[in-house]
């Protein structure tokens, strides 16, 4: 099974298929998606690839004044669009400071998104629970929002803080890419942070390391903090995990 799915406007679009878990299953194959920004999708050609992978279901973790900025997905019949902006304290990747620990730097955001996004988060796991077909779920570029929810959604899959991750990391792939899209877009500007569009593990360890020391597990900040149920749970695993 192919993990990156090709498009000419995209850079960041995954399977999160195949992660095994400890009961021996794994997460289906063409249900579940992570990617950046579909507002980017406009050509016959990147529309006709997304249309084949049967998405019936497009989160959008975003902020009302991103997507009015930069578009959002063409509507499409039979294809739900929820805008669930999960980040409520907006701050400047490009801006970071050279001289701060980076990837503390990023976990504290995160945890900042834990906190302030309860409610939208709890909707994120919500939708992608009822959904019978497949869902994707992004962001601007795929990393730091949409590598929280994929995050979350692994661990209570029971998927193993190796592969979650690795899972996060794999965005380093696409980082040229989104650094060359962020010059693209701010002509004149200098890029003042060197690890833009970086995801490196640590910063994912970090996050759920702190969300442990906080709750005393994810799984605990997910059913303490968020509200998530078993029942809830278990028609996640339900629909997501192979036998």
């Amino acid at each position: 099974m192919t993990r990156h799915i090709a498009f000419d406007a995209l850079h960041n679009f995954r399977d999160m298929g195949g992660y095994r878990n400890s009961d021996g299953s794994s997460v289906r194959w063409g249900r579940l998606y992570r990617s950046d920004s579909l507002g980017k999708l406009s050509s016959p050609e990147d529309l006709a690839v997304f249309r084949g992978l049967g998405i019936g279901t497009v989160i959008d973790l975003r902020y009302p004044w991103e997507i009015a900025a930069k578009g959002r997905i063409p509507v499409m019949d039979g294809v739900a669009y929820h805008n669930l902006s999960i980040e409520h304290r907006p701050y400047d990747q490009a801006e970071i400071d050279p001289d701060v620990d980076p990837w503390r730097y990023l976990a504290d955001r995160f945890a900042e998104v834990a906190e302030d996004g309860v409610a939208e988060i709890r909707q994120v796991i919500e939708l992608v629970a009822a959904a019978d077909h497949p869902v994707v779920f992004h962001c601007a570029s795929g990393k730091d929002r949409t590598g929280l929810i994929a995050a979350l959604l692994l661990t209570l899959l029971d998927v193993p803080e190796v592969d979650i991750a690795a899972d996060f990391a794999l965005t380093e792939l696409a980082t040229p890419h989104l650094v060359a899209d962020w010059h693209a877009a701010n002509p004149g500007r200098t890029l003042r942070w060197p690890g833009y569009g970086r995801a490196p593990e640590d910063v994912i360890r970090h996050v759920l390391a702190d969300l442990t020391a906080a709750h005393g597990s994810v799984r605990a900040y997910a059913t303490g903090t968020l509200g998530v149920d078993e029942e809830l749970i278990g028609t996640l695993r339900s629909r997501l995990l192979t036998e």
